[in-house]
């Protein structure tokens, strides 16, 4: 399994599962409830995350980037980790640096 998707907001986040589930792609939803850890640890570690199977990461990935992508912005790369993400992404997936300019 890979993190495929994590956002602050739980309802962005399950709308980007029942995107995945929609295109066959099944999606594990986790952290759902650990917003009440918040100041307990760190804040990312308690956003809700969306994990996928192996196989399916790289299919998920590209629909989600193209799902989230605002029109006339650009894809951008982390300049903490160098993880690719989507322009629609205000903070790297992976180590959740925020993007350029923000």
């Amino acid at each position: 399994m890979k993190k495929v998707f994590t956002h602050q907001n739980p309802l962005i986040v399950g709308n980007a599962r029942n995107l995945l589930e929609e295109r066959g792609i099944a999606a594990e939803l986790r952290n759902e409830f650990a917003s009440s850890a918040m100041g307990e640890t760190a804040p990312l570690e308690t956003w809700p995350e969306l994990w996928v199977g192996d196989a399916d990461y790289e299919r998920a990935r590209e629909l989600l980037d193209t799902a989230l992508v605002e029109r006339g912005s650009a894809d951008w790369t982390c300049g903490r980790c160098g993880e690719a993400n989507g322009a629609a992404f205000e903070l790297c997936w992976q180590c959740g640096a925020p993007a350029p300019g923000a």
